[in-house]
């Protein structure tokens, strides 16, 4: 098969020829449709993830189809039309247990612990715990866009933010974790803030539910800021970049007794970022993280999509090659374009 593949970290990734991955007794194997470039790919390939053996094949959020089945997998056949988290569980240690397969403690990641979907072709593990059945509406671009910022988004905003309606939602970055926690917590009721340094990206958020957006390139003081537009400070605030500045500020905007959550990653020379802490005992706030999603949580999410009549569409900026990747992949510091990027062509 076709795979994006990298011999070093930070080195130019190229497009080659690997032999086709097998499925395992208990997974599958899937023919890629569409796989999103995700941040969290070029935290990989600069080599801030641990897990990660050269050489590598990138991308961990797809859809696809269904090609091969082991001879343990009873709920998957060729042919289905499939996504799934990028935290795959292995379903028997206590996390999964309990229902928190986005924390498993034995979990499988395509892109990072394994070959990932920058491929023609990608094997998953477990497979009838961990894949999702896409809706017969929903095509594989905008499934693929799903597959991390979206769900990770909704855990974020739903699960760990427990946003409510008619409070306020801080969203420090608009890529596409956060544009989609404006969707998300526009449809839940909330009201939003979006904070980016880019106008196209806030003019985006804006048409997807911001009811106020700020540009902290031309701000005095961000915090302030969101603080006097949300008349105190948010609820709910969410770092959905993964940098020592938004971090801080999504923690300051805060009213008394809000939940910060920090959903972008923080690695490398930013793993350690400096936190108000004063702040945070004295107004009781809560800091939680955010990590992907489970699988059976995939059906709630899709009821809110159905009941908002939310456009997943338009989290997608633009469709690419496979070999185009590879300029995405390498520039993604730079923060360029608006929305996802979705590999469509292999």
């Amino acid at each position: 098969m076709k795979a994006i593949v990298y011999e070093t970290f930070g080195t130019r990734p190229q497009l080659r020829s690997v032999p086709d991955p097998a499925p395992e007794a208990h997974g599958v194997v899937i023919r890629v449709v569409a796989t999103g470039v995700c941040r969290s790919d070029w935290h990989g390939w600069m080599g801030h993830d641990p897990d990660i053996r050269l050489p590598h094949v990138p991308g961990h959020e797809f859809a696809g189809v269904v090609v091969a089945a082991g001879s343990q997998v009873r709920h998957w056949k060729a042919g289905d039309r499939v996504t799934m988290p990028f935290v795959a569980a292995c379903g028997a240690c206590p996390e999964c247990h309990s229902g928190n397969q986005q924390v498993c403690d034995h979990q499988f990641q395509p892109g990072f612990t394994h070959w990932g979907s920058f491929a023609e072709y990608v094997a998953v593990q477990q497979a009838d715990l961990n894949l999702v059945r896409l809706p017969e509406a929903m095509d594989f671009a905008t499934a693929a866009s799903l597959g991390c910022r979206f769900v990770t988004s909704y855990r974020a905003v739903v699960d760990q933010g427990r946003i409510s309606p008619g409070q306020w939602l801080a969203v420090h970055g608009c890529g596409g974790v956060g544009l989609s926690a404006v969707m998300i917590a526009s449809a839940a009721g909330a009201r939003v803030v979006a904070v980016d340094i880019a106008d196209d990206k806030l003019e985006l958020a804006r048409e997807l539910g911001a009811q106020a957006t700020v540009n902290a390139s031309r701000v005095a003081d961000v915090v302030e800021a969101v603080r006097e537009i949300t008349d105190g400070g948010a609820h709910v605030s969410l770092d959905a970049l993964g940098h020592p500045s938004t971090c801080f500020n999504s923690i300051a905007n805060l009213r008394k007794r809000g939940r910060h959550v920090q959903v972008g990653l923080m690695l490398g020379e930013h793993a350690t970022p400096a936190v108000p802490m004063s702040r945070v005992i004295a107004n009781e706030l809560e800091i939680l993280g955010s990590h992907g999603m489970q699988a059976h949580r995939y059906g709630t999410m899709f009821g809110l999509v159905d009941a908002a009549s939310l456009d997943l569409g338009r989290l997608v900026g633009r469709t690419v090659s496979l070999e185009q990747s590879i300029d995405v992949l390498t520039s993604m510091d730079a923060f360029a374009g608006v929305g996802v990027t979705v590999v469509t062509e292999f």
